[in-house]
């Protein structure tokens, strides 16, 4: 059994077709729906994820997103290009089978990222945080059925992006003045609120985070069947959670390819690391090639698009080359 590849998430440029043509290609095992931020507010993960909720709706301020009482043109916008992007996808992907993965915000790092209306993170407020997850999960019941439907013979992956779940874990989100941060939350409150969203999809459920100190093991408990990380950040610190994690099954989503323009090296060499962790953690080298999918480091929005396209083919060769020579 091969290791798969994938991407993260976003690409630069502004044209949805060419994005999914390029994804499509790239991934013929294991395609996304692009994400396609140089659009604007609304094409940004926060602003597309916003576009998801149910009965709760945000617009662009000067310092970000912000709550609403009604709908207004972000919220649409946002609506609007997730239309145009899933109906190129579908246009790529006809009599596809197999795995696609679709990507949204998770919701303690849109409850760091919200502002309520007097300016404050919608974190600060236990209940609002609630609503937002509830919003958050029937709005990704429709959104996951719409998938299904347009593209019959997908087992869609979910993925949730978590970037900011380890500062909300330990205090460090800062307040909109910037002078303090707000309070921890508590992490059984974090793991719960994971655990229900998880429940809305019947499939894989990804969670990814490409800051440092991922809280793997609080994740497997919430049921997370994998865990997408930029893996220049691992410490040895991480060697007990992930070992105990691809035990129980998860499987690593191995960010190790550069998500900005840089040189690449051989792809074997791009996934030498992985061979490294596998032998310091006494793991038998024939699990490598189930247990891992390799990706970029992060999104590729910041990526040129020739790089883009160079990285993607990168991931699918390395991951080929972890296959072959898991030794």
């Amino acid at each position: 059994m091969s290791a798969g590849a994938t991407g993260v998430g976003s690409l630069p440029g502004g044209d949805a077709r060419e994005a999914a043509k390029t994804v499509t290609g790239s991934f013929e095992e294991f395609p996304y729906l692009a994400e396609l931020p140089a659009r604007g507010p609304g094409a940004d993960m926060i602003g597309r994820s916003l576009g998801l909720l149910v009965d709760m709706y945000a617009h662009v301020e000067p310092s970000g997103w912000r709550i609403s009482d009604r709908p207004g043109r972000d919220s649409k916008r946002s609506r609007s290009w997730l239309g145009e992007d899933l109906d190129a996808l579908e246009e790529f992907t006809q009599g596809y089978t197999g795995k696609l993965k679709v990507q949204a915000v998770g919701p303690w790092t849109l409850a760091a990222a919200l502002e309520l209306h007097g300016g404050e993170a919608m974190l600060q407020d236990p209940g609002a945080c609630r609503d937002l997850a509830g919003s958050l999960a029937e709005g990704l019941r429709e959104h996951l059925a719409d998938v299904r439907k347009r593209i019959p013979g997908a087992q869609v992956v979910l993925q949730l992006d978590e970037p900011s779940l380890t500062a909300v874990l330990l205090g460090r989100v800062r307040s909109a003045s910037g002078y303090r941060t707000y309070r921890a939350v508590d992490r059984q409150v974090v793991e719960g609120a994971l655990r229900d969203l998880f429940a809305v999809h019947d499939g894989e459920v990804v969670v990814h985070s490409c800051a440092p100190e991922v809280p793997f093991a609080l994740l497997r408990r919430a049921g997370a069947t994998g865990v997408s990380f930029d893996f220049s950040l691992l410490t040895e610190r991480e060697d007990d959670a992930i070992g105990e994690a691809v035990e129980s099954g998860t499987q690593l989503f191995a960010g190790v390819v550069p998500g900005t323009d840089a040189p690449l090296s051989d792809p074997g060499g791009s996934v030498m690391g992985v061979r490294k962790l596998w032998r310091r953690l006494g793991l038998a080298p024939g699990t490598l090639a189930e247990s891992v999918v390799v990706t970029p480091s992060c999104g590729l929005a910041g990526a040129s698009p020739a790089y883009a396209r160079a990285v993607q083919a990168h991931c699918v060769r390395a991951a080929r080359s972890l296959a072959d020579n898991p030794e």
